[in-house]
């Protein structure tokens, strides 16, 4: 059975952060889903980048899927925080051991949902105020357990190749990597 993925969209969210993550998860063969919390499937990316989700967060079951990713974006990320139900379904991931992933201001949404107590993460620099103290790294990449964690846009593949690698494996994520010429760190 193929692998999935989410990738939570709102309006404002940074366009990079999602595409490249989405990528290169379908060239490592996984299932992904866009998902819009804004009520429509057309979303306005930042940068005035107009895209259309594959569904509406009201239609999806976010516990069925391998992996819910949540983008960055400081508006994107507002309007993440303000889906209850995708605040809901991340409480339960994260109790129950399943794979979430956040870049960028993402990570505040995990963090204002108190999901990052006691677990190593990392962020857009200055967005770490609102962790829990002893929870930042400055890293491109942080993955702790069942939470991948990115910097930013600049990091996007970085990020996408670590969910790849999490999801469908080392030989996956590594002939993924190779094909887009990607130099992992």
């Amino acid at each position: 059975m193929a692998k999935t993925a989410a990738i939570m969209l709102g309006d404002g969210f940074e366009p990079l952060e999602a595409v490249a993550p989405l990528d290169a998860l379908r060239r490592g063969g996984v299932q992904v889903t866009t998902v819009s919390v804004m009520g429509r499937k057309d979303v306005t990316a930042a940068q005035d980048v107009p895209v259309i989700a594959d569904a509406l967060v009201e239609d999806a079951d976010l516990d069925g899927f391998d992996v819910v990713i949540v983008p960055g974006g400081s508006v994107g990320v507002e309007n993440l925080g303000k889906c209850a139900k995708l605040g809901e379904a991340l409480k339960r991931r994260m109790a129950a051991g399943k794979m979430v992933a956040s870049i960028c201001a993402g990570p505040t949404v995990l963090a204002e949902l108190g999901l990052l107590e006691g677990r190593h993460a990392t962020c857009y620099p200055g967005c770490e105020t609102v962790f829990p103290a002893g929870v930042y790294v400055k890293n491109k990449v942080v993955v702790d357990e069942n939470l991948i964690t990115s910097e930013g846009p600049g990091t996007a593949l970085d990020f996408g190749i670590a969910v790849l690698r999490a999801v469908a494996g080392d030989a996956a994520a590594d002939q993924v990597a190779a094909g887009m010429l990607l130099d992992e760190q």
